[in-house]
Protein backbone atom coordinates (compact mmCIF):
# COMPACT_ATOMS: atom_id res chain seq x y z
CA UNK A 1 0.00 0.00 0.00
CA UNK A 2 1.48 3.04 -1.18
CA UNK A 3 2.38 5.65 1.85
CA UNK A 4 0.02 8.76 2.43
CA UNK A 5 0.85 12.09 1.11
CA UNK A 6 2.13 14.76 3.60
CA UNK A 7 -0.05 17.77 3.72
CA UNK A 8 0.92 21.12 5.34
CA UNK A 9 -2.38 23.09 6.60
CA UNK A 10 -2.28 26.49 7.17
CA UNK A 11 -4.97 27.09 9.66
CA UNK A 12 -6.95 30.15 8.77
CA UNK A 13 -8.27 33.09 10.44
CA UNK A 14 -8.85 31.43 13.92
CA UNK A 15 -11.78 33.69 14.75
CA UNK A 16 -13.51 31.55 12.28
CA UNK A 17 -14.62 28.03 11.45
CA UNK A 18 -11.11 26.50 10.10
CA UNK A 19 -10.00 25.10 13.44
CA UNK A 20 -13.15 23.26 13.72
CA UNK A 21 -12.71 21.73 10.20
CA UNK A 22 -9.79 20.80 11.53
CA UNK A 23 -10.62 18.94 14.47
CA UNK A 24 -13.58 17.70 13.84
CA UNK A 25 -12.31 15.55 10.70
CA UNK A 26 -8.88 14.34 11.52
CA UNK A 27 -9.57 10.90 12.12
CA UNK A 28 -11.09 10.70 9.09
CA UNK A 29 -8.26 13.25 6.83
CA UNK A 30 -5.49 10.63 8.88
CA UNK A 31 -6.81 7.53 6.69
CA UNK A 32 -5.89 9.37 3.17
CA UNK A 33 -2.83 11.45 4.21
CA UNK A 34 -0.77 12.67 6.88
CA UNK A 35 -1.54 16.39 8.01
CA UNK A 36 0.84 18.85 9.51
CA UNK A 37 -1.78 21.72 10.92
CA UNK A 38 0.09 25.06 11.01
CA UNK A 39 -0.92 25.80 14.17
CA UNK A 40 1.02 25.85 18.25
CA UNK A 41 -0.21 24.02 20.65
CA UNK A 42 -1.32 27.22 22.79
CA UNK A 43 -3.51 28.24 20.25
CA UNK A 44 -4.73 25.11 19.45
CA UNK A 45 -5.51 24.43 23.22
CA UNK A 46 -7.69 27.91 23.21
CA UNK A 47 -9.48 27.15 20.34
CA UNK A 48 -10.27 22.90 21.66
CA UNK A 49 -11.84 24.55 24.48
CA UNK A 50 -14.10 27.16 23.12
CA UNK A 51 -15.41 24.50 20.71
CA UNK A 52 -15.22 22.00 23.59
CA UNK A 53 -13.94 19.75 21.07
CA UNK A 54 -11.11 17.02 22.16
CA UNK A 55 -7.54 17.41 20.52
CA UNK A 56 -6.67 13.95 18.78
CA UNK A 57 -3.66 12.72 20.14
CA UNK A 58 -1.79 12.40 16.85
CA UNK A 59 -2.85 16.26 16.20
CA UNK A 60 0.98 17.07 14.84
CA UNK A 61 1.54 20.90 15.41
CA UNK A 62 4.48 23.51 14.69
CA UNK A 63 5.66 26.03 17.39
CA UNK A 64 6.49 29.60 16.83
CA UNK A 65 3.74 30.51 14.26
CA UNK A 66 3.04 33.69 15.04
CA UNK A 67 1.89 35.81 18.73
CA UNK A 68 -0.42 34.13 20.48
CA UNK A 69 -3.89 36.05 21.38
CA UNK A 70 -7.27 35.72 22.47
CA UNK A 71 -9.36 34.08 19.83
CA UNK A 72 -12.80 36.15 19.30
CA UNK A 73 -15.24 34.12 17.71
CA UNK A 74 -16.75 35.63 14.63
CA UNK A 75 -14.44 39.07 14.94
CA UNK A 76 -12.22 40.60 12.18
CA UNK A 77 -8.75 41.68 13.75
CA UNK A 78 -5.55 42.34 13.12
CA UNK A 79 -4.19 39.46 15.56
CA UNK A 80 -5.93 36.81 13.61
CA UNK A 81 -4.99 38.05 10.28
CA UNK A 82 -1.16 38.19 11.49
CA UNK A 83 -1.33 34.70 12.53
CA UNK A 84 -3.15 33.51 9.26
CA UNK A 85 -0.97 34.85 7.44
CA UNK A 86 2.22 33.55 9.06
CA UNK A 87 0.52 29.57 9.03
CA UNK A 88 0.11 30.38 5.34
CA UNK A 89 3.69 31.36 4.85
CA UNK A 90 5.15 28.39 7.10
CA UNK A 91 2.89 25.90 5.31
CA UNK A 92 4.22 26.96 2.24
CA UNK A 93 7.82 26.58 3.47
CA UNK A 94 7.69 23.05 4.21
CA UNK A 95 6.41 22.82 0.64
CA UNK A 96 9.01 24.45 -0.58
CA UNK A 97 11.34 22.87 1.15
CA UNK A 98 10.07 19.05 0.08
CA UNK A 99 9.02 18.64 3.56
CA UNK A 100 5.60 17.84 2.30
CA UNK A 101 3.91 16.96 -1.12
CA UNK A 102 1.65 19.53 -0.85
CA UNK A 103 -0.28 22.26 1.04
CA UNK A 104 -3.93 22.80 2.29
CA UNK A 105 -5.04 26.00 3.28
CA UNK A 106 -8.27 26.87 5.13
CA UNK A 107 -10.09 30.16 4.89
CA UNK A 108 -8.91 33.48 5.82
CA UNK A 109 -10.56 36.74 6.11
CA UNK A 110 -9.55 39.52 3.44
CA UNK A 111 -9.92 42.37 5.86
CA UNK A 112 -7.90 41.06 8.48
CA UNK A 113 -5.02 40.02 6.34
CA UNK A 114 -5.39 43.97 5.52
CA UNK A 115 -5.52 45.09 9.20
CA UNK A 116 -2.19 43.13 9.74
CA UNK A 117 -0.39 45.63 7.25
CA UNK A 118 -0.56 42.11 4.65
CA UNK A 119 -0.39 43.23 0.79
CA UNK A 120 -1.86 40.24 -0.56
CA UNK A 121 -5.69 40.25 -1.02
CA UNK A 122 -5.14 36.45 -0.83
CA UNK A 123 -3.47 33.19 -0.88
CA UNK A 124 -3.19 33.28 -4.83
CA UNK A 125 -1.96 36.28 -4.80
CA UNK A 126 0.56 35.56 -2.35
CA UNK A 127 1.92 32.57 -4.15
CA UNK A 128 2.54 34.74 -7.74
CA UNK A 129 4.70 36.86 -5.53
CA UNK A 130 6.43 33.73 -3.63
CA UNK A 131 7.26 31.93 -6.41
CA UNK A 132 7.19 34.80 -9.30
CA UNK A 133 5.05 32.59 -11.03
CA UNK A 134 1.55 33.66 -12.74
CA UNK A 135 -0.68 31.12 -10.72
CA UNK A 136 -5.07 30.59 -11.90
CA UNK A 137 -7.17 30.20 -9.54
CA UNK A 138 -9.83 27.22 -10.53
CA UNK A 139 -11.98 26.42 -8.44
CA UNK A 140 -14.67 23.52 -9.02
CA UNK A 141 -15.57 19.73 -8.01
CA UNK A 142 -15.32 16.67 -10.29
CA UNK A 143 -17.93 17.39 -12.45
CA UNK A 144 -16.92 20.89 -13.19
CA UNK A 145 -13.69 23.24 -12.96
CA UNK A 146 -13.89 26.70 -13.76
CA UNK A 147 -10.49 29.14 -14.60
CA UNK A 148 -10.52 32.96 -13.94
CA UNK A 149 -8.34 34.91 -16.41
CA UNK A 150 -9.27 37.45 -13.81
CA UNK A 151 -10.01 37.26 -10.39
CA UNK A 152 -10.57 39.89 -7.47
CA UNK A 153 -10.58 43.08 -9.26
CA UNK A 154 -13.41 45.52 -10.02
CA UNK A 155 -15.61 44.76 -12.96
CA UNK A 156 -14.89 47.67 -14.30
CA UNK A 157 -11.52 46.89 -15.13
CA UNK A 158 -12.27 43.71 -16.92
CA UNK A 159 -12.59 44.49 -20.44
CA UNK A 160 -9.61 46.59 -20.47
CA UNK A 161 -7.30 43.45 -19.34
CA UNK A 162 -8.25 41.30 -21.77
CA UNK A 163 -5.53 41.54 -24.42
CA UNK A 164 -4.45 38.87 -26.93
CA UNK A 165 -0.59 38.26 -25.35
CA UNK A 166 -1.73 38.03 -21.80
CA UNK A 167 -5.07 35.66 -22.68
CA UNK A 168 -2.69 33.54 -24.77
CA UNK A 169 0.00 33.22 -22.03
CA UNK A 170 -2.49 31.74 -19.72
CA UNK A 171 -4.19 29.38 -21.74
CA UNK A 172 -0.94 27.73 -22.86
CA UNK A 173 -0.48 27.58 -19.00
CA UNK A 174 -3.86 26.81 -18.16
CA UNK A 175 -3.27 23.77 -20.23
CA UNK A 176 0.67 23.09 -19.39
CA UNK A 177 -0.61 22.43 -16.07
CA UNK A 178 -4.35 20.83 -16.15
CA UNK A 179 -3.68 18.13 -19.12
CA UNK A 180 -7.59 18.48 -20.35
CA UNK A 181 -8.46 15.20 -21.49
CA UNK A 182 -11.46 17.06 -23.55
CA UNK A 183 -12.36 20.45 -24.76
CA UNK A 184 -12.39 23.38 -22.68
CA UNK A 185 -15.09 25.60 -22.78
CA UNK A 186 -13.90 29.65 -23.11
CA UNK A 187 -16.69 31.96 -21.98
CA UNK A 188 -17.11 34.99 -23.73
CA UNK A 189 -17.18 38.53 -22.23
CA UNK A 190 -20.34 40.41 -23.48
CA UNK A 191 -24.19 39.14 -23.48
CA UNK A 192 -24.60 37.00 -26.74
CA UNK A 193 -20.96 36.42 -26.80
CA UNK A 194 -20.97 40.10 -28.35
CA UNK A 195 -23.21 38.98 -31.31
CA UNK A 196 -20.31 39.79 -33.77
CA UNK A 197 -19.09 43.02 -32.31
CA UNK A 198 -22.89 44.44 -32.17
CA UNK A 199 -22.66 44.10 -28.01
CA UNK A 200 -18.95 44.43 -28.14
CA UNK A 201 -15.49 43.27 -29.49
CA UNK A 202 -13.68 41.72 -26.81
CA UNK A 203 -14.86 37.63 -28.40
CA UNK A 204 -12.18 39.42 -31.51
CA UNK A 205 -9.50 38.86 -28.68
CA UNK A 206 -10.83 36.28 -27.45
CA UNK A 207 -10.85 34.25 -30.87
CA UNK A 208 -7.63 35.69 -31.85
CA UNK A 209 -6.11 34.07 -28.22
CA UNK A 210 -7.18 30.53 -28.92
CA UNK A 211 -6.27 31.11 -32.16
CA UNK A 212 -2.61 31.54 -31.36
CA UNK A 213 -2.84 28.79 -28.45
CA UNK A 214 -3.94 26.21 -30.47
CA UNK A 215 -1.32 27.09 -32.97
CA UNK A 216 1.44 26.92 -30.75
CA UNK A 217 0.22 23.72 -28.97
CA UNK A 218 -0.41 21.78 -32.72
CA UNK A 219 -4.23 20.87 -31.99
CA UNK A 220 -7.53 22.30 -30.83
CA UNK A 221 -8.38 22.35 -27.49
CA UNK A 222 -10.35 25.38 -26.56
CA UNK A 223 -13.91 26.53 -27.82
CA UNK A 224 -15.13 29.40 -29.52
CA UNK A 225 -15.96 31.85 -27.17
CA UNK A 226 -19.42 30.49 -25.64
CA UNK A 227 -22.48 32.77 -24.80
CA UNK A 228 -22.41 33.51 -21.21
CA UNK A 229 -25.73 32.87 -20.41
CA UNK A 230 -25.63 29.38 -21.70
CA UNK A 231 -22.92 27.97 -21.44
CA UNK A 232 -23.62 26.30 -18.13
CA UNK A 233 -26.87 24.72 -19.22
CA UNK A 234 -27.33 21.00 -19.08
CA UNK A 235 -26.93 20.44 -22.83
CA UNK A 236 -23.39 22.46 -22.32
CA UNK A 237 -22.19 20.62 -19.67
CA UNK A 238 -22.37 17.92 -21.19
CA UNK A 239 -19.43 18.77 -23.51
CA UNK A 240 -17.15 20.18 -20.98
CA UNK A 241 -15.85 19.45 -17.64
CA UNK A 242 -13.35 22.69 -17.35
CA UNK A 243 -14.16 26.07 -18.58
CA UNK A 244 -12.31 29.36 -18.71
CA UNK A 245 -14.15 32.39 -17.28
CA UNK A 246 -13.45 35.90 -18.11
CA UNK A 247 -13.96 37.72 -14.49
CA UNK A 248 -15.19 36.05 -10.92
CA UNK A 249 -18.59 36.28 -10.75
CA UNK A 250 -19.14 34.95 -14.45
CA UNK A 251 -17.73 31.78 -13.25
CA UNK A 252 -18.14 31.50 -9.77
CA UNK A 253 -22.13 32.32 -9.40
CA UNK A 254 -23.24 29.32 -11.56
CA UNK A 255 -20.20 27.25 -10.26
CA UNK A 256 -21.52 28.23 -6.78
CA UNK A 257 -25.25 27.01 -7.58
CA UNK A 258 -24.66 24.02 -8.37
CA UNK A 259 -22.25 22.62 -6.64
CA UNK A 260 -21.40 24.89 -3.97
CA UNK A 261 -21.26 21.82 -0.65
CA UNK A 262 -18.22 20.30 -2.84
CA UNK A 263 -16.57 23.28 -4.67
CA UNK A 264 -12.43 23.37 -3.72
CA UNK A 265 -10.07 26.06 -4.85
CA UNK A 266 -6.72 25.22 -6.59
CA UNK A 267 -3.89 26.90 -7.45
CA UNK A 268 -2.39 26.19 -10.96
CA UNK A 269 0.90 26.70 -12.85
CA UNK A 270 3.03 26.76 -9.33
CA UNK A 271 5.96 24.67 -8.40
CA UNK A 272 4.31 23.53 -5.13
CA UNK A 273 0.57 22.07 -5.28
CA UNK A 274 -2.11 24.22 -3.36
CA UNK A 275 -5.34 23.56 -2.76
CA UNK A 276 -8.28 25.32 -0.47
CA UNK A 277 -11.74 24.99 0.64
CA UNK A 278 -14.39 27.16 -1.77
CA UNK A 279 -15.91 28.76 1.28
CA UNK A 280 -15.78 31.86 3.77
CA UNK A 281 -14.23 31.85 7.59
CA UNK A 282 -18.43 31.68 8.16
CA UNK A 283 -17.83 34.04 10.87
CA UNK A 284 -21.90 33.90 11.42
CA UNK A 285 -21.76 30.28 12.91
CA UNK A 286 -17.96 30.12 14.22
CA UNK A 287 -17.58 28.64 17.66
CA UNK A 288 -21.42 27.81 17.79
CA UNK A 289 -21.54 24.70 17.79
CA UNK A 290 -22.61 24.28 14.59
CA UNK A 291 -22.28 20.95 12.92
CA UNK A 292 -20.11 22.33 9.49
CA UNK A 293 -20.89 20.01 6.01
CA UNK A 294 -16.43 19.25 5.48
CA UNK A 295 -17.54 18.45 1.98
CA UNK A 296 -15.72 20.86 0.47
CA UNK A 297 -12.33 20.60 3.21
CA UNK A 298 -11.77 16.76 2.49
CA UNK A 299 -12.79 16.99 -1.44
CA UNK A 300 -9.67 19.60 -1.00
CA UNK A 301 -7.25 17.10 0.22
CA UNK A 302 -8.64 14.49 -2.04
CA UNK A 303 -7.92 16.40 -5.15
CA UNK A 304 -3.93 16.12 -3.74
CA UNK A 305 -3.90 12.63 -3.15
CA UNK A 306 -5.22 12.10 -6.54
CA UNK A 307 -2.62 14.86 -8.01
Amino acid sequence: MPSRKKIAISIGDLNGIGIQLALENHSQVSTIIQPIYCIDKKMLEQAARKLNLAIPSDFQTIENIAPAFTIAAGTVSEESGTYAYASFVKAVALARDKEVDAIMTLPIHKKAWELAGIQFKGHTDALRDFFDAEAIMMLGCEKMYVAFFTEHIPLKNVAKSINEKDLTRFLLDFYKTVKPPSTVGVIGLNPHAGDDGVLGDEERIIEKAIARAHTMLGKEIFSAPLVPDVAFIPRVREKYRHYIAMYHDQGLAPLKALYFDEGINVSLNLPILRTSVDHGTAFDIAYKGVKLNSLSYINALKYIVDN
